[in-house]
C-alpha cells in the first residue's frame, strides 16, 4: 500500500522531547516501511521519519502557537493537497483535515485516530463525519465513552520496546512524573503524593502555553521544595535513565486519560505506575502487579509502601505483549486492508 501520515504540526516527527503523538507516527511510518509499503509522512521541516516526509511548513511552530487555527489550516491544507494520490490516508492530527476529506468522495480513505478527549464539540463534530471517516479510538475507555459514532476500530498506542531497556538496574528511590503543567495531568497531585510518602520526586513538566504557566505558577510553584527536581524536558535517553531508577511512576491524573504514553514508557523500563482509575489507565495498568489503580491521594501514598513488592520484569513483559510497535502497526495495516476490500467492493 501506499499509505500517507499526517502528524500535527506542532513538534517535530519523531519529537526531541515532548510529543506523544509524534513519536507514534514515528514508529508507525518505521514500522509500516519495514513491512514493505509505501510511506510518506506529512509533518514540519525538523522532522526525520522513515519513508519520505513532506513538510507542510520549513520548522515547528514556536512555543505558545500550538492550537492556533490558521498554522493548523496551513498543515491540513498543504497535506491533503499532497496525499489524495495515496491508497489510504491516515491524519492523526486535529479536525481540520477530516473536515476537508469528509466533504470530498474523491479522496482516499481517510482513517483518522482519536488522540484527544471528548469534549461536548469533539462529540457534535464527529458525529457529523464518522460516515465519511474512518476513526479509530487508542483505548478501549476512549471508545465506551462516545458510543454515538462508528469505529473502524481500536488499537492501542505502541512503542519500540527495545529503545527502554531495564539493564538489570535495582529499584531506585524516587518518585518520577512525566506530563502537561495543568489540572488534568495533576503535577501537584504528585508532589503532595511524593511528600506525603517521604519520597523525592523528579518532575519533568511541560509548560510552555499561557495556560500550562499560568496553573504552574498558582498550583505547583508554591509547592516546591529541595524534595522536588523540576526538569523543562528530557530527551529519550534522559527519559530512560530517569524511569529506569525510578521506585514507581506517580500519575495522579484528573481526567480520562485517553491513552497515556508516558506509563507504559514506564512500566517498559520495569517500574510500576500508581495512578487514579481514570480513562484508558484501567486497561494498561494490571493492579497489584504493573502498579496500583487508586482513588485519592492517601490510598496512592499507601499503594507506594507496596511497589517494593511488585516484579519488575512484570512490568516490562506486559509492555512487550500488548503495547509494542509491531503489534500497533499490524492492527493499523489489517483496518486498512479492510477499508480498502470494502472500497474494492463498492462499500462505504
Amino acid at each position: 500500500m501506499n499509505i500517507a501520515l499526517i502528524a500535527p504540526p506542532w513538534f517535530p516527527v519523531p519529537p526531541s522531547a515532548y510529543g506523544g503523538i509524534e513519536l507514534v507516527v514515528a514508529l508507525l511510518a518505521q514500522e509500516l516501511e519495514r513491512c514493505g509499503h509505501r510511506v510518506d509522512v506529512f509533518a514540519n521541516g525538523e522532522s526525520h521519519p522513515a519513508g519520505t516526509l513532506h513538510p507542510t511548513m520549513s520548522s515547528a511552530p514556536s512555543n505558545g502557537m500550538i492550537c492556533n487555527p490558521f498554522v493548523e489550516a496551513h498543515h491540513a491544507l498543504a497535506a491533503y493537497a499532497e496525499a489524495d494520490s495515496a491508497d489510504i490516508i491516515h491524519d492523526h492530527s486535529g479536525a481540520l483535515g477530516p473536515a476537508l476529506a469528509s466533504r470530498d468522495p474523491s479522496f482516499p480513505p481517510v482513517v483518522h485516530t482519536l488522540h484527544g478527549p471528548w469534549t461536548p464539540e469533539a462529540r457534535a463534530f464527529y458525529r457529523f463525519v464518522d460516515r465519511r471517516i474512518h476513526l479509530v479510538a487508542i483505548s478501549a475507555a476512549q471508545r465506551d465513552a462516545n458510543p454515538e459514532v462508528r469505529y473502524a476500530g481500536m488499537v492501542h498506542n505502541g512503542i519500540d520496546v527495545g529503545a527502554y531497556p531495564m539493564h538489570g538496574v535495582s529499584r531506585g528511590d524516587d518518585l518520577v512524573f512525566i506530563g502537561r503543567a495543568n489540572p488534568q495531568k495533576n503535577p501537584a497531585g504528585a508532589i503532595r503524593v511524593a511528600r506525603a510518602s517521604d519520597r523525592p520526586l523528579t518532575l519533568v513538566v511541560k509548560r510552555h502555553e499561557p495556560e500550562e504557566r499560568a496553573y504552574w505558577d498558582v498550583f505547583v510553584k508554591p509547592l516546591l521544595g529541595s524534595d522536588i527536581e523540576v526538569r523543562e524536558e528530557v530527551d529519550h535517553c534522559g527519559k530512560v535513565q530517569l524511569l529506569q531508577h525510578a521506585y514507581a511512576m506517580v500519575f495522579p491524573i484528573e481526567w480520562p486519560e485517553p491513552f497515556g504514553l508516558v506509563m507504559v514508557e514506564a512500566m517498559a523500563c520495569g517500574t510500576p505506575v500508581v495512578a487514579r482509575p481514570r480513562g484508558a489507565a484501567t486497561e494498561l495498568i494490571e493492579h497489584g502487579r504493573s502498579g496500583f489503580l487508586c482513588e485519592t491521594e492517601a490510598e496512592m501514598v499507601d499503594a507506594l509502601r507496596c511497589v517494593r513488592h511488585l516484579d519488575r520484569d512484570v512490568c516490562r513483559e506486559q509492555v512487550v505483549q500488548r503495547f509494542s510497535a509491531q503489534k500497533m502497526a499490524a492492527a493499523y495495516e489489517q483496518i486498512f486492508m479492510q477499508l480498502l476490500d470494502r472500497r474494492d467492493l463498492g462499500m462505504s
